[in-house]
């Protein structure tokens, strides 16, 4: 994107991409409600597979092009700068999605659910390890800990396809119809064509108007250019409230959190380097903040409390708390922003 265009075009540019990214979001939700109960996914596997990696396919993109050419931090930062905020998404749905009708972890209560979200806990755990072994460590153009994460995400599909082939998720809602597998699939590779290539642009436009307005590294990754590629999720998860399929809502953000480390084992190959270890401190420090986000809304899947504050469950409120005090503290980190 060129250096030489003003400010106000570069925040059309973002906006016309932004307002793509939510409506091809719209359209893939309900492909993928439809597409999950055909193939017998279930809403919340169904949310995990296909709705979750569609909807990263900016991150995927961004870092194929960034080990490609080598650039390595800017691969990680992709990765791991919007995981935290991908989950506060949750409790903008609670809010936006059902406000004061109920808390959004009462209605989308599943054992698959929980699952999903402590697969994102280990997920993450085994990106700070990861982050620690040698960056000589590598074989094949493969490094371990890329490859653990990997088998751990596969491993854990499986496992949740058992648990809900065990305990079932349906919700007992009339299922999408009328229009045939091969629309709805369409519609799907469509939608997610639209979401790649809007999501591109809007990171690119993104930091370039990030740049112009002086803001650092660190914050602009936690904020302008984490909250941008987590629109997607923002889209199809009101959709999916829309559809009352929360399972599904939940499942999108879980599953996106835990397909994304598995990114590294791409980037490593790409590039012939060991990638975690490239990882910043500021990138180390939204890991542990995405975790113990994950952890919060874990227990209200389990707990499931039925009092609100502010038109979000409790767990949403203090979701929202700790990711407020977790950005302030990278002022900590970094004095100047950055």
């Amino acid at each position: 994107m060129p250096d030489s265009l003003p400010l106000s075009a570069l925040l059309g540019i973002f906006a016309v991409a932004a307002a793509a990214v939510w409506y091809a979001g719209i359209y893939l939700s309900d492909a993928t409600d439809a597409l999950a109960a055909r193939f017998g996914l279930g809403e919340a596997l169904g949310g995990m597979i296909l709705l979750a990696i569609v909807t990263n396919l900016p991150e995927i993109a961004i870092v194929a092009s960034a080990s490609a050419r080598g650039a390595m931090e800017v691969a990680v930062g992709n990765i791991l700068g919007g995981i935290a905020i991908q989950t506060v998404v949750l409790a903008a749905l609670d809010v936006f999605g059902l406000g004061r009708e109920a808390p959004l972890t009462l209605r989308a209560e599943s054992p698959t659910l929980v699952l999903e979200g402590a697969l994102v806990v280990a997920v993450l755990a085994l990106t700070i390890i990861g982050h620690h072994m040698p960056a000589e460590l590598i074989v094949a153009r493969m490094t371990p800990a890329a490859l653990l994460i990997a088998a751990f995400w596969i491993a854990g599909l499986y496992v949740i396809g058992e648990t809900r082939r065990r305990f079932g998720d349906a919700d007992g809602r009339p299922r999408p119809n009328g229009r045939s597998t091969a629309r709805h699939a369409l519609v799907f590779a469509a939608g997610a064509l639209v979401t790649l290539a809007a999501g591109v642009v809007l990171e690119v436009s993104g930091e370039h108007i990030a740049a112009r307005l002086g803001m650092g590294g660190a914050l602009f990754g936690a904020t302008v250019l984490a909250g941008a590629t987590a629109l997607p999720e923002v889209s199809t998860g009101l959709e999916s409230m829309r559809l009352k399929d929360y399972r599904m809502a939940v499942s999108d953000i879980f599953g996106g959190n835990a397909f994304l480390p598995v990114l590294f084992l791409m980037a490593t190959l790409l590039s012939g380097k060991a990638v975690l270890p490239n990882a910043k401190p500021t990138d180390l420090y939204l890991t542990g903040l995405g975790i113990l986000l994950t952890v919060v809304y874990i227990a209200g899947l389990v707990i499931r409390p039925q009092r609100q504050l502010l038109r979000m469950g409790l767990d949403s409120f203090v979701v929202v708390l700790l990711y407020a005090l977790g950005v302030l503290g990278l002022f900590f980190m970094h004095p100047d922003g950055g």
